[in-house]
């Protein structure tokens, strides 16, 4: 298993990124990391981002696409160091404890990180299923799962049932119990503790 990057900015085979458009891009997204920091996800726009990085609008759609792929694109780093811990990280997250241990450690590391970046994971998915469901990143984290379970000895549709499980952690669905619902994070990994024990056991 390997890191799936969540949005490839470059084809394979494409030529390398000139260093004045590389600059262009920091700057396009040290200037939404601050939108967002100062407005909150739903507020930033991509005028806001061509004003405030005072370029043109057109430029900013040429190098996201999309609001959602601004969204996409500032999930990036994040979304590549979670995929480090569990498939190279130190146990009970990476390799080398039981799989129920590390089907716990997943769910609870996933738990964290929908509650510090989840509003921009829902965004980057707003009017776009696949980027729910099908984005190369969610299709590892199901494919971790599915291991898991199978490691587990689990032989009942894994396939299934690995996506059953995720969709427990789904951002959109997390951050519902979160906000909403005044749901601690310590008591939503106490209730993914307790499915997967249940399952697995």
């Amino acid at each position: 298993m390997s890191l799936i990057p969540i949005r490839p900015e470059f084809p394979s085979g494409a030529p390398p990124e000139r260093s004045d458009a590389a600059r262009n891009r920091e700057r396009l997204l040290q200037a939404a990391r601050e939108l967002v920091a100062e407005h909150g996800v739903d507020a930033v726009t991509m005028d806001m981002l061509a004003c405030r990085a005072d370029v043109g609008k057109g430029t900013v759609f040429r190098r996201f696409g999309s609001r959602a792929g601004l969204m996409t694109t500032l999930l990036s780093d994040s979304e590549e160091d979670f995929q480090r811990q569990f498939i190279f990280g130190p146990p009970p997250l990476g390799p080398g404890a039981p799989p129920l241990e590390r089907l716990i450690a997943f769910g609870e590391a996933r738990i964290k990180y929908v509650e510090e970046y989840g509003e921009l994971a829902r965004a980057a998915a707003e009017h776009s299923p696949q980027n729910r469901h099908d984005a190369p990143p969610v299709v590892l984290w199901h494919r971790h799962i599915e291991m898991l379970l199978r490691e587990a000895g689990l032989s009942r549709d894994p396939w299934l049932l690995a996506h059953s499980l995720g969709a427990t952690l789904d951002p959109e669905r997390m951050l519902h119990s979160l906000r909403e619902h005044g749901i601690t994070p310590e008591r939503l990994a106490a209730s993914w503790r307790e499915l997967v024990t249940r399952l697995l056991r």
